[in-house]
């Protein structure tokens, strides 16, 4: 069969290759820490939200690339992009859960709707970076584009949620 050898060759890629990690679904105890603990400081000094973007976005990824993100590879950039990303994503689920179980119904059809909105545009705008390089390079600035919007997302919903536990 002319199917025999391209399969072989790609089983034998894979097997020096080896299995890629699973990646987790939850960020680490110690990255929520490290996020939290940044937003918590930026709290006390009633920073706005550009400030608290500016200050603890990347407070988990660049120690994980050493500080340096320059000196590490596109793939080491990436998983700790994504490493903090979840913790920015943990963030926007939980304060959705919050406003979504504190708003009325027609407050949480805009929100829900608004949300979808933003997971578009996210997606759209980061998916940019490719579309434009239409290369290798183009995927390290799809996860920085990934972790930022996301970061925005958080610091952005966190206000509201904050606004709601506060009239509790």
């Amino acid at each position: 069969m002319q199917f025999r050898r391209p399969l072989s060759l790609l089983a034998l890629a894979l097997l020096v290759v080896g299995p890629h990690p699973v990646r987790a679904d939850a960020p680490a105890a110690k990255d929520i820490a490290v996020i939290g603990d940044c937003l918590r400081k930026q709290d006390k000094k009633s920073g706005s939200q550009e400030a608290d973007e500016a200050v603890c976005l990347m407070a988990v990824a660049k120690p994980c690339m050493g500080g340096d993100e320059t000196a590490v590879t596109a793939r080491r950039q990436i998983d700790c992009l994504d490493r903090e990303r979840l913790v920015w994503d943990q963030i926007v689920n939980d304060s959705y859960k919050t406003m979504m179980n504190a708003l009325e119904p027609d407050q949480q059809a805009k929100l829900r709707e608004m949300q979808r909105s933003w997971i578009q545009t996210r997606d759209l705008t980061c998916a940019f970076w490719y579309d434009y390089f239409q290369g290798t390079m183009a995927n390290p600035m799809i996860a920085y584009c990934n972790n930022r919007e996301t970061a925005r997302r958080a610091i952005f919903l966190r206000i509201f949620a904050a606004d709601i536990a506060e009239r509790k």
